[in-house]
C-alpha cells in the first residue's frame, strides 16, 4: 500500500491503489480483469466474461429498490504506456510509482493510468458498498479501449440487461458528457530501399524531445508541438540545402497520443557536418519561436553516432520526408453547431521502422461520419502519391447527442442539488465507448462524467485529488435518484 489508500473517499482510493501495481496496458488487461472478478467474488456478485474478455458484473438493487430500472456502470481496463525516454520503466511487471503533488496525483516518469482507472475504482468501490442505495446495478469493463476500442466493438450485447449507462471515463469536472467523435487509424507503408554507406561518412543521431504530447482528441486543439511532424519538417529544410540520407526514423508511442519524441539518424559527408548541424539547429529556433506559447520544453540534440553500413538511398529519403510533410496533422474544423467542439481533426501518431518497411500511423476523428471518410481519403491519397501501401481500419461510431435524454434530466438535478451549480452539457472530440454501444443496443440512454484529469496518455497525466471525491459522491448520488 501507497499514500494513496489513505485519501478520501477511502473506499475508491484504496482500489486505486491496487490498480495502480495491476499492468494492464492494451491488450494486456488479464491481471486487471482477474482482479476485478476477485473483488466481485469477494463481494457474492455473478460475473461473466465474453469471448474477448470484457467483463459484466451484476449487483442486485438494495432493499426495496430491485425493481427498479437496470443502470449500467461501464469503465475500460486498459491504459495508456507512455514514459520518458530517460525513465526506467517495465509496463508488464513494474508497479507505477504515485507522486502527490499540491493538489494533484501524478506518477513518476510515466502515466498514471487515471485515465481509465479512476472509473475502475470507482465501480469497485460501489461492487463493495454494502451502504448504498440504488437499483438493479451491471458493471461492465471492457477491454482495448485505448488501442480502438476493440473491446466495445466485439462485445456480446446480450450480456446486457440495463437500458441506462454511466460512463466513467470523462476528464473535465462540472461537464456531463452526451456526445463524442467516431474515428478510425489508417497506416501508410514505405518500402526502403537501401545503399552502403562510405565508411568515411558523417552519422549523426537526432532527437527531437520535449514536448507536452497529450490526449490526439482531447488536446488537439491545444496546437502543441508534434515530434514526428516537426522532425519531418527540420529534415525536409536540412535537404534543401545540404545532402544527406536517412539510416533510420521513429517516433511517437500511441495512436491516441500526440508525438512527444521523434529520433532519426542522419549520414552525410563529413565536409557538410558544419553546415548540416546549422541548418538543423536553425529550423529548430524558428519552431521554438513559433511553439513556445503553447509548448516550450523542446529540446535538440544532433550527437556523433556509429556510422551504419547501410542507409535509405537519396529518393527513399526524400520520399519519406514529404510524406510525413504532407500528412495532415491538428484541427481540420470546428463544430458550426457547437461552440468550442472540434469537429475533425488528424493525429500523425508513429512511425515505425525495420530492415525493409517503414510505417507511418495516422489518427483521424470526427463527429460528422462524411467528414471523417473525407479525411480518411485525403490520408490515403498522400500516402498513394508517395507509392506508400494502405491500410485503414473500420471507423467506429460517434455517438449523436440527445439533450432529452432522461438519465440526462435526473444527472443534472442531481448535481444541482449535491454542488448547488448546473453542469455543462457537452459533447467531446474523442471516442467513448458510448458511441460504440448505443449502435450495438439502439435506444441505450446513455451519459458520461468523471473527475479532472489532465494531459492524459503523458507522463505529464494527473489527477485532481479533490475532484475524485466529488465525481464519487455525484456518482453515488445519482444511483439513489435512479432507484
Amino acid at each position: 500500500m501507497t499514500f494513496v489508500a489513505a485519501l478520501e473517499p477511502t473506499p475508491l482510493w484504496a482500489h486505486f491503489d491496487t490498480i495502480l501495481t495491476i499492468p494492464r496496458g492494451s491488450k494486456n488487461e488479464d491481471q486487471m480483469r482477474r482482479s476485478v472478478m476477485a473483488v466481485a467474488d469477494r463481494a457474492g456478485l455473478l460475473h461473466q466474461v465474453d469471448d474477448i474478455g470484457n467483463v459484466v458484473v451484476r449487483k442486485p438493487g438494495t432493499a426495496g429498490h430491485e425493481g427498479a430500472t437496470g443502470t449500467i456502470l461501464q469503465s475500460h481496463l486498459d491504459m495508456v504506456n507512455e514514459k520518458n525516454a530517460d525513465h526506467v520503466h517495465n509496463f508488464t511487471r513494474d508497479a507505477l510509482v504515485p507522486v502527490q503533488e499540491g493538489d494533484y496525483l501524478t506518477a513518476n516518469g510515466t502515466t498514471l493510468g487515471s485515465d481509465n482507472g479512476i472509473g475502475i475504482a470507482a465501480m469497485l468501490a460501489v461492487m463493495e458498498a454494502t451502504d448504498l442505495v440504488h437499483g438493479p446495478l451491471e458493471f461492465l469493463f471492457t477491454i482495448d479501449e485505448e488501442t480502438g476500442l476493440t473491446g466495445a466493438a466485439q462485445i456480446d450485447s446480450a450480456l446486457l440487461e440495463g437500458r441506462q449507462l454511466i460512463n466513467l471515463d470523462s476528464e473535465e469536472e462540472g461537464i456531463l458528457y452526451v456526445g463524442c467523435a467516431g474515428g478510425g487509424d489508417s497506416r501508410l507503408t514505405i518500402e526502403l530501399t537501401l545503399a552502403s554507406v562510405d565508411p568515411g561518412a558523417l552519422a549523426l543521431t537526432l532527437a527531437l524531445k520535449g514536448f507536452k504530447g497529450g490526449h490526439s482528441g482531447c488536446d488537439i486543439h491545444l496546437q502543441r508541438g508534434n515530434a514526428v511532424k516537426l522532425l519531418a519538417r527540420v529534415l525536409w529544410t536540412a535537404s534543401l540545402g545540404t545532402t544527406f540520407r536517412l539510416a533510420g526514423f521513429k517516433g511517437g508511442s500511441a495512436h491516441n497520443a500526440i508525438p512527444r519524441e521523434a529520433f532519426a539518424t542522419v549520414v552525410g559527408t563529413s565536409d557538410d557536418k558544419a553546415v548540416l548541424v546549422n541548418t538543423l539547429r536553425a529550423e529548430v529556433e524558428a519552431i521554438h519561436s513559433e511553439l513556445s506559447p503553447a509548448d516550450a520544453g523542446m529540446t535538440f540534440v544532433a550527437d556523433p553516432s556509429a556510422i551504419p553500413d547501410m542507409a535509405w538511398d537519396g529518393a527513399t529519403t526524400q520520399n519519406v520526408l514529404r510524406l510525413i510533410a504532407a500528412l495532415p496533422h491538428g484541427v481540420e474544423a470546428m463544430s458550426y453547431e457547437i461552440p468550442d467542439l472540434v469537429e475533425t481533426s488528424s493525429n500523425v501518431a508513429t512511425v515505425t521502422q525495420d530492415e525493409r518497411f517503414l510505417t507511418v500511423s495516422v489518427s483521424t476523428r470526427s463527429s460528422i461520419d462524411s467528414a471523417l471518410e473525407a479525411l480518411r481519403r485525403r490520408v490515403r491519397a498522400t500516402g498513394l502519391l508517395a507509392g506508400a501501401s494502405v491500410e485503414e481500419d473500420t471507423p467506429y461510431p460517434g455517438w449523436k447527442p440527445d439533450l432529452t435524454s432522461h438519465l440526462l434530466s435526473v444527472v443534472k438535478t442531481v448535481h444541482a442539488q449535491e454542488f448547488g451549480a448546473k453542469p455543462e452539457v457537452k459533447a467531446i472530440h474523442a471516442g467513448l465507448e458510448c458511441g460504440i454501444v448505443g449502435k450495438k443496443v439502439p435506444g441505450m440512454d446513455m451519459i458520461s462524467f468523471g473527475p479532472i484529469i489532465e494531459f492524459p496518455h503523458s507522463p505529464d497525466e494527473r489527477v485532481h485529488i479533490g475532484s475524485v471525491g466529488r465525481f464519487y459522491r455525484l456518482l453515488i448520488a445519482t444511483l439513489k435518484a435512479l432507484a
